[in-house]
């Protein structure tokens, strides 16, 4: 890592992201695409306090991705069958409290990204006490179920990823 060039990743793929935006590889564009790839980095670098995530294991995070992806789809409908056929009244809305072992803050913006982007559940806050996530959710039928399908689907693969251990035990 360059002082003048923090991240040569990052800024290699600013330009070719301009270059794709513009449909175009004129001298004017591409000269304007190595100055965003040189300046953003540079003027962005304070923005992240801790630097940036090392991911650990590049395939659980596609593996993640993938199934996120799966549940963000399955959600969607979920909900819209709720909101368009049932009766309203049945709808359970509950807040439920997940106990967290993930403690890597890119781990925990990425578990928030992933609850907040599926519909029908929304991160509230950890709750420092105990490290717990309160969630909010549309449609509440099995609380264990939330709770097992946090840890197991996105908490576990999250520290793999980002803390680097493989076999990471459930919370008492």
């Amino acid at each position: 890592m360059m002082p003048w060039l923090p991240h040569p990743v990052v800024s290699l793929c600013l330009c070719a992201l301009w270059l794709l935006l513009n449909q175009t590889l004129d001298p004017a564009n591409l000269l304007f695409g190595a100055a965003l790839g040189f300046a953003i980095p540079l003027l962005t670098r304070r923005l992240q306090p801790f630097g940036y995530p090392r991911l650990r294991a590049p395939v659980t995070f596609l593996r993640l991705m993938t199934m996120a992806s799966v549940e963000v789809v399955r959600s969607c409908f979920n909900v819209c069958a709720i909101i368009l056929v049932r009766d309203h009244s049945t709808v359970n809305a509950q807040f439920i409290r997940v106990p967290l072992t993930l403690r890597d803050p890119y781990g925990l913006a990425m578990l928030s990204c992933l609850i907040n982007m599926t519909p029908g559940t929304v991160w509230v806050e950890i709750l420092p006490e105990r490290y717990e996530l309160s969630l909010h959710v549309f449609d509440l039928h099995d609380r264990q179920w939330w709770i097992d399908t946090i840890q197991r689907r996105y908490e576990r693969p999250l520290i793999e990823i980002f803390e680097g251990e493989k076999d990471h035990g459930n919370p008492a």
